[in-house]
Parts: C-alpha cells; structure tokens; sequence
C-alpha cells in the first residue's frame, strides 16, 4: 500500500510537472501574452468552478466538472498553448473535491487540464487554426476546432487511464477501457461551443457576448448536478432499507444484493431498457424489506415455526408494500415486492395469483430470489452448484415459475457466470438435519427447520 501511494504521488507530481512545462513560456519576460484576455479567461472558469463547492449547487456532483469546458477549449482557440494552459489552474485548484486526499486531487485535476489545454491549442494552432487573437473564418475553421476537442479528449483519458493504473492497480486493458470512445463526443461538442464563444469573443460585441454561450451550459450543468443529487438520495434509500433487513435478519445477509444482480442478468436477457433493468435491480435488492415487520424472535427462532408462525411471515411481501407505498421512484418495484412470492400455478402468497396475473417483474425476482436461496451457503447447509440449482429452476418451471424467466437467467449464466462463494454469516456452514417442505424435493432452497424461507422452494 505504501508503495502505491508513493508510486501515485510520483506520478501527480510527473504529470504537474508536465503541466509547469507546458505553462512557463506564457511567464517568461518578454513572452507577449495577452493577460488581458488570458485574466478574464481564467477568472470566468474560476468563477464557473467556484459554486460547484456549495452543497445548494452542487449536491453530491462537482457543479463545474466537464459542463465548462467550452470555456477552456475557447481559450486554446483565443491565445497560444502556454497562456491557454494558465487558464485551467485557478479552477481546477478551487473546485470541488468530495473524496480525500483533497489536496492530491485538486493538483492532479489543475495539471491534467493544463496539460490537455495546451495539447488542445497546439493541434488548433498546427492544422491552421487563425493566429491567437483572429477571428475564426468559418467553415474553414471546424477542422483545426475538431483536432483541438479530439486532442484535448484524448489526453485527457490516456491521463484517466493512466491514475487509475497506478493509483487503483487496475491492468491496462481495464484502466483506459472506453474512456476515450466515451468521452470523445461530448468533447466534440465542447469544442464547437467553444468555437462560438471564441467567435463572439472576437466579434463586435466583445467578450460579453461570449457568455451567451456559458449561460446555457451553466444552467445545463445545474440541472445535471440535481439529477445526480437525486439519484444519491434514491441510492442512499435502498441501502438503508436493506441495511435495516440485514441487522435484523442475520440469516440472509447479502441474499437482497445477489437477488437484485440476479435480477438485472434475466431483465438485461430479456432485452429490457435501461429504466426497466434499474428497477428490477431494485426490486430485487428490496424483495424482503418487509422482514422488518416480522418479529425479531420468529425470524431468528432456531426450532421449528408453528402455523401461526409461519402465516406471520408469510405476511412480509404485504409488509414490504407497505413499507415502499410512498417511494415514488420504485416504480413497478413495489409490485415485485409484494408479489414475488407468488407462483405460477396459484398456490403461492400472498393472493394466490397466477399466470400472466403475475406483475412480469415479481416473476423475474421470483426466479432470481429461489436461485441465489439455491446457490448461497447459509449456516444451516451447504450451497448447491449454480449447474444443479438451474436444472430445478427448470423442472419446476411453468408450475412455480415463468420459464421464460428461467431460460433468460440460464442464458445469463452462461454468458456470464455467476460468484456464489459469498456466505450470509460468519459461522461455519454445517448443515444440520432438516425436514423437506411439504411435496418438496431436497431442494437446497428449503430451509432448515425454524428456518424462515429466504427464496421460495421449489415444489
């Protein structure tokens, strides 16, 4: 460990090194930078930076990151590399970190962006892009302004890429793996708003008129900084919730998180888009969050549950429903929720539904909640293989559970593989005798006696 902070700090100092190099010229004596429009550059970004540090701005994302960098890409346009490089500093130094070491973020951000804008100017400068200071000639100016972005895109992820291998260990086809195919388009984009500010810049009406241009992306970056805001609250919801059921219910810990990546495997099978796969990922990580209305001493009673204890929990999908009713954003999650333990031939809980009266994402979780119940090693008994609890999915499939939700997981599983080595509790699994469910088949998913059902067993 303390050779990578060594070997990370080596290399932040490196690329700031880098970034002085780049910077000098524009100090030297003699040097002709324009400080003029070089000051108002770098006190515009400073000043698009500086709210991205207050929480009503930028709640859980940096209001400033990435939404201004037509600002820097107008600059490489507007004045030579070394002066265009000055421009990122003061920013970059004043924005918002959210996670430490604070002070080794804010050098690395200042050095990569100084680097990347100096990069940025060289290429506009070399394909004959109008000298700093003259007005861009449209059209001809779109190609010398597409190298620049593609310049200032592709340093910075060869230096993304780069941290992370040295910081995070990641290997290298991991490391730079889609950051410059990911990046490229939206840089694309600054680089022609870029382009209109530097005209306006130049124009008649000065550089006021460039702001027209920043105001839109300012308001943009706002409104993206809320979404974000309000996808950390959603985030930090769930893992409450699932936090709550994991103190109570020791037996299961980690079953919600395994059922929810369960459940994104079939919904992504399925061809489901992406607001669909986020709430079946939901639903499955709070299938069982209606455990918190069942008694603590039934869930973790260690004899065998009498009727009535078994109709209590029973009882937890309609605890659960109610528990979510009022989340909004769960969408149809909380029709898995209260529905998941229902079967296809209607002999399941809590209504008795059957077939297509099943909500089509409580099928899904079904599926996924009696696959990890299989497949995870509970203090009570053994995991079975992931090949074995597939093969009883299948037998029972069009009585308990949809096939189609069967053969999405399979297929799933096969493209890519499943990690059932993670155990729920600390004590070591042995299985002590148990008694089968009533038509059951030794199911690895019926549990021991006592035992409340983590997943249903298949019958």
């Amino acid at each position: 460990m303390g050779a990578t902070r060594r070997a990370t700090r080596a290399h932040i100092g490196a690329v700031a090194l880098a970034a002085a190099l780049c910077a000098g010229p524009a100090l030297r004596p003699g040097a002709e930078t324009p400080w003029a429009s070089l000051g108002l550059l770098t006190a515009l970004y400073l000043v698009c930076e500086l709210p991205g540090r207050c929480p009503s701005f930028g709640g859980s994302a940096p209001l400033g990151a990435g939404s201004f960098f037509p600002l820097l890409l107008a600059a490489a346009f507007l004045l030579p590399p070394p002066a265009a490089a000055l421009v990122a500093i003061p920013g970059s130094l004043a924005g918002r970190v959210d996670e430490p070491p604070v002070t080794a973020r804010r050098i690395w951000r200042a050095a990569e962006l100084a680097v990347a804008v100096w990069a940025a100017a060289w290429a506009h400068t070399l394909l004959g892009g109008p000298a700093p200071g003259g007005p861009p000639a449209l059209p001809y100016a779109l190609l010398p302004v597409c190298a620049a972005a593609l310049a200032f895109s592709a340093v910075l992820a060869a230096l993304d890429g780069s941290i992370l291998l040295v910081a995070e260990r990641l290997p290298a086809r991991r490391a730079w793996r889609g950051l410059l195919p990911r990046s490229l388009a939206p840089h694309l984009v600054h680089g022609l708003a870029g382009l209109m500010m530097a005209v306006l810049w130049n124009s008649r009406y000065g550089p006021l008129a460039a702001l027209f241009v920043l105001l839109p992306m300012y308001i943009s970056c706002w409104v993206f900084a809320q979404y974000h805001r309000e996808q950390a609250a959603h985030r930090a919801t769930i893992r409450a919730l699932v936090q709550a059921v994991d103190l109570k219910d020791t037996y299961t810990r980690g079953h919600s998180e395994r059922v929810g990546r369960a459940s994104v495997l079939i919904a992504r099978e399925l061809g489901m888009d992406r607001h669909r796969v986020d709430v079946l990922r939901f639903a499955g990580i709070l299938h069982d969050v209606g455990k918190l209305g069942v008694p603590t001493r039934v869930l973790r009673k260690d004899g065998p549950l009498t009727p009535g204890e078994r109709r209590v929990i029973e009882l937890h999908p309609e605890y659960g429903h109610e528990i979510v009713r009022g989340i909004g954003f769960l969408g149809e999650a909380r029709a898995a929720i209260l529905h998941h333990h229902e079967r296809l031939d209607g002999s399941g809980y809590p209504y008795g539904l059957s077939g297509r009266g099943i909500p089509e994402c409580a099928r899904v979780v079904a599926v996924a909640d009696a696959f990890d119940a299989m497949t995870s090693t509970r203090s009570y008994r053994r995991a079975r293989p992931v090949p074995a609890a597939v093969e009883e999915l299948k037998r029972c499939a069009g009585t308990q559970f949809d096939p189609r939700m069967v053969r999405a997981l399979a297929r799933g599983l096969e493209r890519y593989g499943w990690c059932a080595a993670v155990t729920s509790d600390d004590a070591p699994p042995v299985p002590p005798p148990r008694e089968e469910a009533p038509g059951g088949t030794g199911a690895a998913a019926v549990p021991a006696p006592g035992r409340p059902p983590e997943g249903e067993a298949p019958r």
